[in-house]
């Protein structure tokens, strides 16, 4: 069983059914960490609304190889949870400060292991018109990129290794206490794998 944050009206189940059809009801922001496969189609079809005539859709699966990695046949993800979530959440809301006009938006992430092809990450936004549409989902991805704790593990054919392509990760409005405490965590992670270069959050695929 995975766990499932949505978030809007800020509800929280803690032991769910993959995601299928029973998509978040009352609200118009699905955010969700989880360690059962995704479904971009589902995602999609919630986003629709009377009011929107566009819907963009990103889902980002695993290939086949990396940065002088090749035959990559999985993925693991590891995610520092407690502030994954609340950073899921504070990007919805910053994409609907910059488009207001958006419908619904869903953030969707994967952790545990990921085979070859199967999808890591979905977004979805969907808005009155696609120039908005598109905005949004592009902001939704690359700001998961860019500001959540997610580490990425990858097998392929010559061993298994953290990400090359990891990064520094940004701010997105979190408080001194919570940077802080991201930073014990990445520490102490790089201590039990007995490597002080454990990479940084970034990338995932």
């Amino acid at each position: 069983m995975g766990r499932r944050i949505v978030a809007g009206g800020y509800a929280t189940r803690m032991e769910f059914p993959m995601i299928t059809d029973d998509w978040p009801m009352n609200t118009d922001d699905w955010v969700a960490l989880t360690e059962d496969p995704l479904d971009q189609g589902v995602a999609a079809r919630w986003a629709i609304l009377p009011s929107c005539g566009a819907v963009v859709t990103f889902a980002g699966t695993v290939r086949d190889h990396s940065e002088g990695r090749v035959g990559v046949s999985v993925l693991e993800y590891e995610a520092y949870q407690e502030q994954v979530e609340p950073r899921l959440v504070a990007i919805a809301s910053a994409a609907r400060d910059r488009w207001p006009m958006v419908g619904r938006l869903a953030l969707l992430h994967r952790i545990g292991s990921i085979a070859l092809g199967e999808e890591s990450v979905v977004v979805v936004a969907s808005a009155p018109h696609r120039p908005e549409a598109f905005a949004a989902a592009r902001f939704l991805i690359d700001t998961i990129k860019t500001t959540v704790p997610i580490w990425k593990r990858e097998t392929w054919s010559e061993g298994s290794d953290w990400s090359l392509c990891d990064h520094e990760i940004e701010e997105i409005g979190i408080s001194v206490a919570e940077r802080a405490a991201l930073v014990e965590e990445i520490n102490r992670r790089s201590l039990v794998d007995g490597d002080l270069s454990h990479p940084t959050p970034g990338q995932h695929s």
